[in-house]
């Protein structure tokens, strides 16, 4: 355990040999921890495009491989699978390391595998906002023993742990405080047996949604590549066109629900990561040495704005009752009717 979802992709990166002048493919959509984590590790990220399952697409990443990627960091947005197979294929066909940030998706699987546990090492977070919470903490883990001493060590400026006199452990490397508290290590812990049940309550609540939005003509809905490997945490609509988005997301609001409409988003789609454009630091970073092997300041991602623009999220509640989802989905059935009635296809 290390103190937050993002010291878990600083700490994976390091225990993977990633650093100087490495390229590290990830995606435009995601939290910016994920790209904040590589440049700090003095890499360079590289963005592959995402596609209708919210996450990279194994063709994109095909695309900006080169001699330099040290690592594919596949983000599992929104508590879902990638498409793993096709990723898994393309990394070992190009023989590059699969990460995995599965910072959102704590609970949900692959083909029965807990997301984390595909590529060589996996991580979660645990801040307030995911399912299972510490308040702020997050968890790296690894089937390999070497990768797992190198990433607790890193994580306690490179004490080895042996022994039971902390000040004559020995350091085989350098490191960094990415401890969590004992606190928040606590009630992660309690929070985490309440897994199963969260789970449960979550897919149940999808199954009433997906029945009921499912019968809109015209309305679709993130591909899943696992469907029953769904952490359900979230529920996704693909509108037909960014127009029809903004309309829903406008008539949702004036009924009182709030929904995410990732497109405009400054913490999660590059569109609005000005600051990541300008390579904006309060120092001289290995970017600016290097340069970025992407011109961010004039790349498009017509690919990933053509899924984002129509996206719309909404978070699916463990505590809702029966009647409360049947009220919100009454009103949302209303609003996206509306909505669908007036797109010119």
């Amino acid at each position: 355990a290390v103190s937050s979802g993002s010291t878990a992709v600083s700490t994976m990166l390091a225990a993977c040999g990633v650093g100087y002048g490495d390229e590290v493919i990830v995606p435009p959509f995601t939290y910016i921890a994920t790209v904040e984590a590589v440049l700090l590790a003095g890499a360079l990220p590289v963005f592959a495009e995402i596609d209708d399952t919210l996450c990279m697409s194994a063709e994109a990443i095909r695309k900006v491989i080169s001699p330099k990627t040290k690592a594919v960091l596949l983000v599992h947005m929104c508590g879902a699978a990638a498409d793993l197979a096709g990723i898994l294929a393309v990394c070992e066909e190009h023989d590059v390391q699969l990460i995995e940030d599965s910072a959102q998706a704590l609970g949900a699987t692959y083909k029965g595998k807990p997301l984390g546990r595909w590529g060589r090492m996996g991580s979660y977070s645990y801040d307030f906002f995911k399912i299972t919470t510490a308040g702020e903490g997050g968890v790296v883990i690894t089937d390999d023993r070497q990768l797992w001493d190198t990433a607790q060590q890193f994580a306690d400026h490179g004490h080895d742990h042996i022994g039971d006199n902390r000040g004559m452990e020995q350091h085989p490397i350098l490191g960094t405080n990415f401890r969590i508290s004992e606190l928040h290590a606590a009630v992660g812990v309690a929070q985490t047996r309440k897994l199963p049940h969260m789970l449960e309550r979550q897919r149940a609540h999808k199954a009433v949604i997906q029945e009921r939005l499912s019968q809109i003509e015209g309305l679709a809905f993130r591909r899943q590549c696992d469907d029953a490997g769904d952490s359900a945490t979230f529920f996704h609509l693909l509108l037909p066109n960014e127009a029809a988005a903004r309309a829903v997301v406008k008539g949702l609001g004036e009924q009182g629900i709030g929904v995410a409409y990732w497109y405009d988003n400054m913490f999660h789609y590059i569109k609005q990561w000005d600051h990541l454009k300008q390579l904006s630091a309060p120092y001289r970073m290995v970017a600016h040495e290097l340069g970025l092997p992407q011109d961010l300041r004039t790349m498009t991602f017509p690919q990933s704005d053509a899924v984002m623009g129509r996206l719309i999220s909404f978070n699916i509640r463990v505590t809702w009752t029966e009647a409360e989802l049947d009220a919100i989905l009454t009103k949302m059935e209303g609003v996206v009717r509306k909505v669908m009635e007036g797109v010119t296809v």
